[in-house]
This record gives C-alpha cells, sequence and structure tokens, in this order.
C-alpha cells in the first residue's frame, strides 16, 4: 500500500485528486497508476483504470486472475467494474469515499447478485494517511479559490 501511497502524492504533486493504485500479481508489481484526469483530459484516466492497463499489457492479458490490487481510495463504480472485469483477486483500499465510494459507501457494488466474480474487499489500510492527503488536496484548493 506504501507504493500505491506513493502513486497518490504523485497525482497530488500534479494537481490531480490524490489517489493511487498497484496491481501485484505473485509478489511482484504489474501494474501501478495515479490520477490523471486533468493531464490525459480523460474521465477514465483514475489511477485503478491505469494501474490495470499497464498489468493487462505486463500480462498480454485484460483478465488478471490471482491479482491483487492496491488502491488509496475506495473505488468508484466505472474502477469498481474494471477490477470485476480484470477479475482481480483482492482489493485493498485505504480511506472511504463518502460521495461515490461503490464497495460500501453509497453501494455494495461486489454484492450485486448478477456480477459473475467474486472479489475479496479489505479497507482501511493507510486509512488515515490516504484520508489525510484527499483533506490536504482540497483544502489547498478551497483556499486558492
Amino acid at each position: 500500500m506504501s507504493i500505491a501511497f506513493e502513486q497518490a502524492k504523485t497525482a497530488y504533486t500534479k494537481g490531480e485528486v490524490p489517489v493511487g493504485a498497484i496491481v501485484v500479481l505473485d509478489g511482484k508489481i504489474i501494474g501501478t497508476g495515479h490520477n490523471q484526469v486533468i493531464q490525459n483530459n480523460s474521465v477514465s484516466a483514475h489511477a485503478e483504470i491505469i494501474a490495470i492497463e499497464m498489468a493487462g499489457k505486463h500480462q498480454s492479458n485484460y483478465r488478471l486472475p490471482g491479482a491483487i490490487m492496491y488502491s488509496t481510495l475506495e473505488p468508484c463504480h466505472m474502477c469498481a467494474k474494471a477490477i470485476i472485469d480484470a477479475r482481480i483477486k483482492t482489493l485493498f483500499f485505504g480511506a472511504f469515499e463518502p460521495k461515490t465510494g461503490s464497495l460500501a459507501s453509497i453501494d455494495n457494488f461486489f454484492e450485486k447478485p448478477h456480477l459473475n466474480h467474486f472479489v475479496e474487499i479489505k479497507c482501511g489500510l493507510m486509512k488515515k494517511e490516504s484520508r489525510n492527503l484527499m483533506q490536504k488536496f482540497f483544502l489547498e484548493k478551497r483556499l486558492k479559490s
């Protein structure tokens, strides 16, 4: 999770919402990502999506069975669906996202009966650090306004 947090700090320094993610398979990092929505002018350039895309290229496969994802923030619905489609085995996330968090905060997306893949969730890893970085980012944005 510390490497995902470093990715979040990279996003922060670029003026992006500070979210970072990594994908690990067999103990090796195969994908990293940080938010790049502004940089890429793309609503889909979330940390989780970027990490999954990198991991897929590394594996030459869009499916990543057995992979573990670490994300500093509870994923939105778009990222949760990508995690399902990639067949990620386990997701560790840090801070809860009360406005758009799709796994516990506003929805329990992974528990939908129509989904054909189960993702194990572990939450709260580096929760305080992730939440503090996010709060610092938005406080600075408000003060600049």
